[in-house]
This record gives C-alpha cells, structure tokens and sequence, in this order.
C-alpha cells in the first residue's frame, strides 16, 4: 500500500542564513520548485534554495500544525533544531531526490 506523508521542511540561503519553513506532502518535488525559482516569492526573493532540515509527518494535520509551531519558534531555537540534525548545514536535497 502506497501510504501518503506529509514534510515540515526548513530551507536556508546559505548556513546561518535566511530560513524558510514550509510544509509539502511531496518533498522532492517542492524543494526543487524552490531551487529553480519556479514560483514567486520569498524563496526566490531571498535566494533560500538549500534544505537544512525536514521531518515526516502522517498527516497534514499533525504536519501544519508543526510547521505554525516552528514558524513561532526564536532563531536560536530554529538553528539549534537544524544544527542537531545537520550540523554543517549540508543541503540535504540529494539525499531525498532519488
């Protein structure tokens, strides 16, 4: 059974740079989106182009309702968050875009 999930995914324009917070239920297909600058926006506006963070969610009730948490959420505590996952900020979309 092909069962659905849904991401809460961080984006940053280089390590310690602009964050972005968004949430997809297809990752793969949302960051590239985002590095192609397909869609106008912030991303684009503000070259956040690497994925630094992301986590599965069953649902897309449980997945916003993280991502309204996280986006309430301090700096500090967003790159603390990021950092104990991902510590060099490596852009992560290779790892996912199989």
């Amino acid at each position: 059974m092909n069962e659905k999930h849904f991401f809460v995914y961080m984006q940053a324009s280089q390590k310690n740079g602009t964050l972005y917070i968004g949430v997809t239920s297809d990752l793969v297909q949302r960051v590239w989106q985002h590095r192609n600058d397909v869609v106008a926006g912030f991303t684009r506006q503000y070259g956040v182009h690497r994925l630094v963070w992301f986590e599965v969610h069953p649902d897309a009730v449980s997945a916003i309702t993280r991502e309204k948490q996280l986006k309430k959420w301090n700096r500090p505590w967003k790159v603390g968050l990021i950092e104990a996952e991902n510590p060099n900020w490596n852009d992560l979309f290779d790892g996912i875009a199989v």
